[in-house]
Order: C-alpha cells, then sequence, then structure tokens
C-alpha cells in the first residue's frame, strides 16, 4: 500500500474532537501567520477520529499539538496551499498515510496506527505524515510517482525525527502530562533506535562515502516511490542540514507546485524545486546542497 494512494473505508459514525492551541508560539506570531495566510499548517484546527480505544482524546491532542509545534515552530510557513483543517484518523491496522480524498476540500487527512498510548509513536508517525503536508502533497492530485517521490519521504522522515528531538527535550522541561518528565527520555531512545537503524543502511550503502556515487550506482533502487531503505539513508543527511541550518526546512514548503510533481527526473525536480523557492522567496539551500552532494548541476 502506498503513501497517500488508497481508499480509506470509515464508519459514518466517527466522532470527531476539535483542537486548536497555541503551544510554544506567541499570539503576535500566531495573527502574523493567520493574516499572511488564513489558517496555517501550525494554527489550523485538529480534528480526531477513527478508534482510539481508552485514550483520551484530549491525551491525543496534546501529544499531536506538541508534536505539531516540535516540528513547526521557527519555520516560516511560505506555501500557498496549507490547510484549513487537519484530521487525525487512528486506524487499528494499515501503515500511516495522507488520504488523497476526492473532492474540493481544505482539510489534509493524516492516517496514524499506534498502540496504546503509544505516544512516541504517534509522535513520530504524525510527524511524518505533517511533513508530506508542508510538502503539498495532502490535495487530491498529490498522487506519489516515480522517479523522485523517494526525495520527498527522505525530507519528510528527516522533518519527523527532528521534530522528535525538539519534543523530547520539552518533554523533559515542560511536559503535557504532570510528572511525566522522564518519558523524554523515552522519545530520545525512541529517536536514536530509529537513527541507529538508518545510519547502519546508509554504512552498508556507501552513501556516507559519497553521495553521488551512490546515487550513480544503485539509481533504479533508489527511485522506487515510498522509505525504501535508500530514502532512509538519505533521511540522515537531510536531518545533518535541518540541524545544521534549521532556516532551510522553510524549502520544504516549496516542494510539488509544478506540474508533474514527484514524476519528473531529478535535475528537473531540484531545477523546479529551487525556482519554487525563488517565487515564494524561501531558502533554496535544500535543492542546492542536493545537487551538490549528488553531483546534479542546477542552473
Amino acid at each position: 500500500m502506498n503513501r497517500r494512494g488508497f481508499v480509506l473505508r470509515f464508519g459514518s459514525t466517527a466522532a470527531l474532537v476539535t483542537f486548536s492551541g497555541s503551544l510554544g508560539l506567541s499570539h503576535s506570531a500566531m495573527s502574523a501567520q493567520h493574516q499572511s495566510f488564513g489558517a496555517s499548517l501550525l494554527t489550523a484546527p485538529i480534528e480526531l477520529a477513527g478508534d482510539w480505544g481508552r485514550m483520551l482524546p484530549r491525551s491525543a491532542d496534546l501529544v499531536v499539538e506538541r508534536m505539531r509545534h516540535a516540528c513547526l515552530d521557527g519555520v516560516r510557513l511560505i506555501s500557498d496551499r496549507q490547510p484549513a483543517r487537519l484530521r487525525i484518523d487512528e486506524h487499528t491496522s494499515g501503515t500511516p498515510a495522507i488520504w488523497l480524498h476526492p473532492g474540493d476540500s481544505d482539510m489534509a487527512w493524516i492516517i496514524v496506527d499506534i498502540g496504546e498510548r503509544d505516544w512516541s509513536k504517534l509522535a513520530y508517525q504524525f510527524g511524518h505524515e505533517l511533513g508530506h503536508v508542508l510538502a503539498n502533497s495532502w490535495q487530491a492530485d498529490a498522487k506519489p510517482a516515480p522517479p523522485c517521490q523517494w526525495l520527498e519521504e527522505a525530507m519528510v522522515e528527516a522533518f519527523s525525527l527532528h521534530g522528535l528531538g525538539r519534543l523530547a527535550k520539552d518533554w523533559k522541561q515542560n511536559p503535557p502530562f504532570a510528572g511525566d518528565n522522564a518519558f523524554g527520555d523515552a522519545i530520545v531512545g525512541y529517536r536514536e533506535n530509529i537513527i541507529k537503524g538508518y545510519r547502519a543502511i546508509a554504512d552498508s550503502q556507501g552513501l556516507t562515502r559519497d553521495a553521488a556515487v551512490w546515487f550513480t550506482d544503485h539509481r533504479s533502487e533508489i527511485e522506487i516511490p515510498g522509505l525504501n531503505p535508500f530514502a532512509q539513508a538519505m533521511s540522515l543527511t537531510i536531518l545533518a542540514e535541518y540541524e545544521q541550518a534549521p532556516g532551510c526546512i522553510e524549502g520544504v514548503g516549496a516542494l510539488n507546485r509544478w506540474p508533474g510533481r514527484s514524476g519528473v527526473p531529478a535535475g528537473e525536480y531540484l531545477q523546479r524545486w529551487k525556482e519554487s523557492c525563488a517565487e515564494l522567496r524561501a531558502s533554496p539551500h535544500l535543492p542546492l546542497r542536493l545537487g551538490e552532494l549528488l553531483r546534479i548541476p542546477l542552473r
């Protein structure tokens, strides 16, 4: 099952819980974003739907809202395609995804699949799918396609890992649940386990030695859509860019604003991304850096 490319079936009686928070963002900053974009990705109301079992909706709300701010606080939201609402739908089976629901809609619909009160997993899955929304991959025409969809997967996986690091620090200092500071260490461990696995993959593939050779030697495998092992490996390279130059994250909001989206060759994809950054006055750091690493010249 591909992310963002499946049909969802659900009960018509699913309850919705609406939550709109302002954790970590000043009122003036929120007002400025509303003036620029209306409801931004950081301020759009969140609805919970699906089967959350014995988990209290308010608890899930708090975790999702904390992760949203961990991922987006300080990021300039420059996209002209931001949703007005977010729906987080908990399923008891299947893979996390964005549902590309038909018809005109201003709502981004995120699917998660977690265990009972598995807050680390909820934050991680939500962060990844929120990255797809940031990358303008939430509307009905956002079907994933080769050859460059793997690169978006790498970028949004790095986006989630970056957010998890910030969430862990915030949780230890100011937990959403009273007296739960120590759970911040559990989030750290969850994140480190993912990174450790990806680092081993990157080393075995040769990415850490020479990214351009890695891309040339494995291109047919790399360009398979989805969070494949090569996208997992590349996510750590992108994570390093996010952590060294956090301002570059705004460039993710300039993705996929051209005909063909990810279905164009890598050189054209990076060039169009660079031009989209210029159009939105966003940092072009990411397309330029990836072009440099993969030795793909941009105009």
